[in-house]
This record gives C-alpha cells, sequence and structure tokens, in this order.
C-alpha cells in the first residue's frame, strides 16, 4: 500500500470531521470511520508508516484519533 496516498486520504477524512464542536468526539469519529470503510490492510500500513515515520504529515485530528483509539483500529 502506498503509505503517501494512505495519509493523504486520512488528512482528508480528518479535515471532514474538524469541523465537529467537540474535539473528543471527532477524533473518535475518525477512528470510527477508518475502522468502518478501510480494508484491515489499510489500517495497519497507515500504522505501521506512523510507527515508522511518526506523525509527520498527519492531520492534528488524524493523530489524536490515531493516539486515542489506536486499539479500535489494530
Amino acid at each position: 500500500m502506498d503509505a503517501d496516498n494512505l495519509v493523504r486520504m486520512a488528512n482528508r477524512i480528518g479535515q471532514f470531521f474538524e469541523a465537529m464542536p467537540d474535539a473528543a468526539e471527532a477524533a473518535e469519529n475518525v477512528a470510527q470511520h477508518l475502522k468502518k470503510f478501510w480494508d484491515p490492510r489499510m489500517r495497519r500500513a497507515l500504522l505501521a508508516h506512523v510507527d515508522r515515520h511518526g506523525v509527520d504529515g498527519l492531520n492534528a485530528m488524524v493523530e489524536v484519533a490515531l493516539e486515542r483509539h489506536r486499539a479500535v483500529l489494530d
């Protein structure tokens, strides 16, 4: 999987949910969206990319979602 494409797609999801007034709920919604609509291989590839390269390039909302809700995504 192309990590750059996964980061780009995750960032679009994060940008969408940033409009929510409750940041904690928004981060949870990002994680739930990734869980519901992304293939497990895509989620694992994104998490592996973050583990190897850090969160540089990730939308802040996605970063929070991955930190707080990683167990949901593994």
